[in-house]
């Protein structure tokens, strides 16, 4: 009889406990790692749409939810630095951009969950054993970087006439292997010639690197898909208009600043949908759960204005393929 007793008496201080522990885990403030490349000013767009669906899903800055945010200014070399940072600081999670921060993340801790909102090839990159079974603490969003760079060479040729040479802006110290090892033989398969030019991402070197691309009589630019070419873009557009060369785009940021034509993902939705994962892993869900997902939305869009400013007629039929046609 007293066992009994004694085992509704637990029962009940349990239950009883139950809405204080649950107050208790309500009220703790998770704290989110952010590892980037770039800088503050540059990748604020991106960050803000990931912050906009935090926000949406319930978690409020300073209420639940605390982020520690780590830029490398544009210095590869510091990511390693930066991620042990976020590390002895025994943050809940890190949320990374780009192939080279979230491998940085990934050397820094095997046991921290790591989300990544756009990073090409994961599995080539040994980030992640499988799309669909990450297996360890990295899952995220797979970007399509090298077959999108295909893409926009083709939409180059279309777009301007009897056009044989293309410039292509490489980011100094990395060269995107991954990325230029499909573009070459798609260049030779339009019968391109491209001109590999390598630069930094400060004002002097890309002017460098344009005046070059005008010595090599290239007919049109485009540039990898990199973090740093994404910050400096506002240079780069004013740079392609000045020397009057037609540029295709990775983000339709650089068309919001101007520039004459974009084909990529919608970083936007990427940044918003790692949000979710981000919700996802706070709750308890563990990484290897959670399948890596490739970008399913994608941009076109065309800029005549920017196109009128350099002297270009862009043919009706790539008009008609632009999901946005700015005028």
């Amino acid at each position: 009889m007293m066992a009994k007793v004694f085992f509704w008496l637990l029962i009940t201080a349990l239950l009883a406990f139950a809405p204080f522990a649950q107050a208790q885990q309500a009220g703790k403030i998770f704290r989110i790692g952010v590892l980037d490349v770039s800088t503050a000013s540059g990748s604020a767009v991106l960050w803000d749409a990931f912050r906009q669906e935090l926000s949406k899903l319930g978690w409020v800055e300073g209420k639940n939810v605390a982020t520690e945010y780590r830029f490398a200014e544009q210095k590869s070399e510091r990511l390693a630095e930066l991620a042990a940072d976020l590390v002895r600081l025994k943050v809940d999670l890190i949320v990374v951009s780009g192939r080279p921060v979230a491998l940085a993340a990934k050397s820094a801790t095997a046991t921290i969950p790591i989300v990544m909102t756009n990073v090409g090839d994961p599995v080539g990159a040994g980030l992640v054993a499988s799309l669909a079974r990450p297996g360890g603490n990295v899952t995220g969003f797979s970007s399509l970087l090298p077959e999108l760079g295909t893409k926009r060479l083709e939409i180059l040729k279309d777009a301007v006439p009897k056009l044989v040479r293309v410039g292509v802006l490489r980011s100094a110290g990395t060269g995107q292997p991954f990325q230029m090892k499909e573009l070459r033989p798609a260049a030779q398969a339009l019968k391109l010639k491209l001109e590999e030019i390598e630069t930094q991402a400060d004002a002097k070197s890309l002017e460098s690197a344009f005046k070059t691309a005008k010595q090599k009589q290239v007919g049109a630019i485009m540039t990898m898909a990199t973090p740093s070419f994404f910050a400096a873009r506002k240079r780069i557009v004013e740079l392609a208009v000045k020397y009057r060369l037609p540029a295709i785009y990775f983000q339709k940021e650089f068309v919001d600043e101007g520039g004459l034509m974009c084909y990529g993902e919608d970083y936007d939705d990427l940044y918003r949908k790692a949000a979710h994962y981000v919700d996802k892993i706070l709750k308890g869900t563990k990484p290897a759960d959670l399948p890596v997902q490739q970008a399913t939305k994608f941009e076109f869009v065309i800029n005549l204005k920017a196109a009128k400013q350099i002297g270009l007629t862009i043919p009706p039929d790539v008009l008609a393929r632009a999901n946005q046609v700015i005028k």
